[in-house]
Parts: structure tokens; C-alpha cells; sequence
């Protein structure tokens, strides 16, 4: 396989003790390596964009409602609009967890069409659906709800939960949200194979704080 794999990672640093030192280092390596964005915590979205902003290429990525996803629609839209000011152009908000085992769907769509509203024309929404605390039906009816509140992709993990991306989710996502959606593998991506793996399995973006280790082809020990 000839992936350029490295034009799909979402070079990420989310941890909350990730220092300015550290975001710097992320944007830096993201301009030599070209990754397809940087994935920071909304605090770090202006200190990025300002590293990047002669690098359109590389885009910057945050994170609305994280990690549990537990926040108002009217919270994560707000969320979603300080960000874009800041300098964000994708945004991946978590979906509110509870309200989908609850089968209160018009909620969890309410939820994600707040973000794709508060997003739409300047910044793409992916919805983290959190595949490892749900079941295979709660995995497809969040891809469904995802793709009809108009989200351009479904991603699998916050990394920060009981488990990350697993091939096999990343296969179900993409058979139900079809050909037009991304698909975003993140949470125990570790290595070229992991993420050759996920990127035959349907994956369309790579969430990673081991893109360097992917691109050289090294194996590393980060849990994200």
C-alpha cells in the first residue's frame, strides 16, 4: 500500500497537562511532517493557529464537550463558535453519551446539529461517538444521527475512555455512514501497522499522538 499515511493523521496533544512548549513542538512537527491538522484543547487553538497560519495545508483541529460529552447542545454550539474565532477549522465534539443509551435520539441529534450549525461554512464537524462504552446497535444509530444532523465525520474515541479504535468499529462505521462521510480512527493508534489497518478497514483520518512514530515507522507506547 502507497497511503501517504501522514497526510491523514490528526497530530494531537490533548492531555491536560500539555504545556505551550509542547503545543509549539506539535504545530512544528505537523508543518515538517504535513499532517492533515493539529488536535489541541480549546485553550491552545489561538497558540496554534498563530504557529500555522502560513501553513494552510495543515489545519487546526479541537475539541468541543470533551471528554464526556456530557455538556448542553447550547454549550457545545458556543463552544464550537469560540473556537472558529480563535483560529479552529475542524472541530470533534463528543456526543452526549447518556441521552443515546437513553434512546433519546432527538437529543443527541439537537446535540450534534448545534456544533454542525455553529460550525457550517468554516469549520468541519466530526462527531466522537465513544464506540468502546457502546453497543453495536448504539454504534450504528450514532453513525445514523451523526450523518443526518449533517456531521462530515463519525470518529471512534476520545482516548481518554475504556478503549480506543479497534478495526472492527471502524468497518461498522463505515458500512453505515456510507462512501461520502469521514471516518476517524483515534485511541491506541500506535503504530504504521495500526494505522494501515484502520485505513483498510475504511478510515479516512487518523487521531494520534504517535503520528511521528506511524510516519517513521516505529512503535509508540502513548495510550492516544
Amino acid at each position: 500500500m502507497t497511503t501517504n499515511i501522514a497526510n491523514m493523521i490528526d497530530h494531537t496533544a490533548l492531555a491536560a497537562t500539555t504545556s505551550k512548549e509542547a503545543i509549539i513542538s506539535l504545530a512544528n512537527e505537523a508543518k515538517e511532517y504535513k499532517f492533515a491538522s493539529v488536535c489541541v484543547n480549546p485553550t491552545w487553538v489561538k497558540t496554534a493557529a498563530e504557529i500555522l497560519k502560513d501553513t494552510p495545508e495543515v489545519k487546526v483541529c479541537t475539541v468541543i464537550g470533551f471528554p464526556l460529552g456530557a455538556s448542553t447542545p447550547e454549550v457545545k454550539a458556543f463552544e464550537t463558535t469560540n473556537a472558529i474565532e480563535n483560529g479552529a477549522t475542524e472541530v470533534d465534539m463528543v456526543i452526549n453519551i447518556g441521552a443515546l443509551k437513553d434512546k433519546n435520539d432527538e437529543l443527541v441529534e439537537r446535540d450534534v446539529r448545534a456544533v454542525v450549525d455553529a460550525a457550517k461554512g468554516k469549520a468541519l464537524t466530526k462527531v466522537i461517538i465513544e464506540t468502546a462504552l457502546l453497543t453495536e446497535e448504539e454504534k450504528e444509530r450514532a453513525c445514523l444521527i451523526s450523518v443526518k444532523a449533517g456531521a462530515d465525520f463519525v470518529k471512534t474515541s476520545t482516548g481518554f475512555s475504556t478503549g480506543g479504535a479497534t478495526v472492527a468499529d471502524i468497518a461498522l462505521m463505515r458500512k453505515v455512514v456510507g462512501p461520502d462521510i469521514g471516518v476517524k480512527a483515534s485511541g491506541g493508534v500506535r503504530s504504521r501497522e495500526d494505522a494501515l489497518a484502520m485505513i483498510e478497514a475504511g478510515a479516512s483520518r487518523i487521531g494520534a499522538s504517535s503520528g511521528i512514530s506511524i510516519v517513521k515507522g516505529e512503535v509508540s507506547s502513548s495510550s492516544y
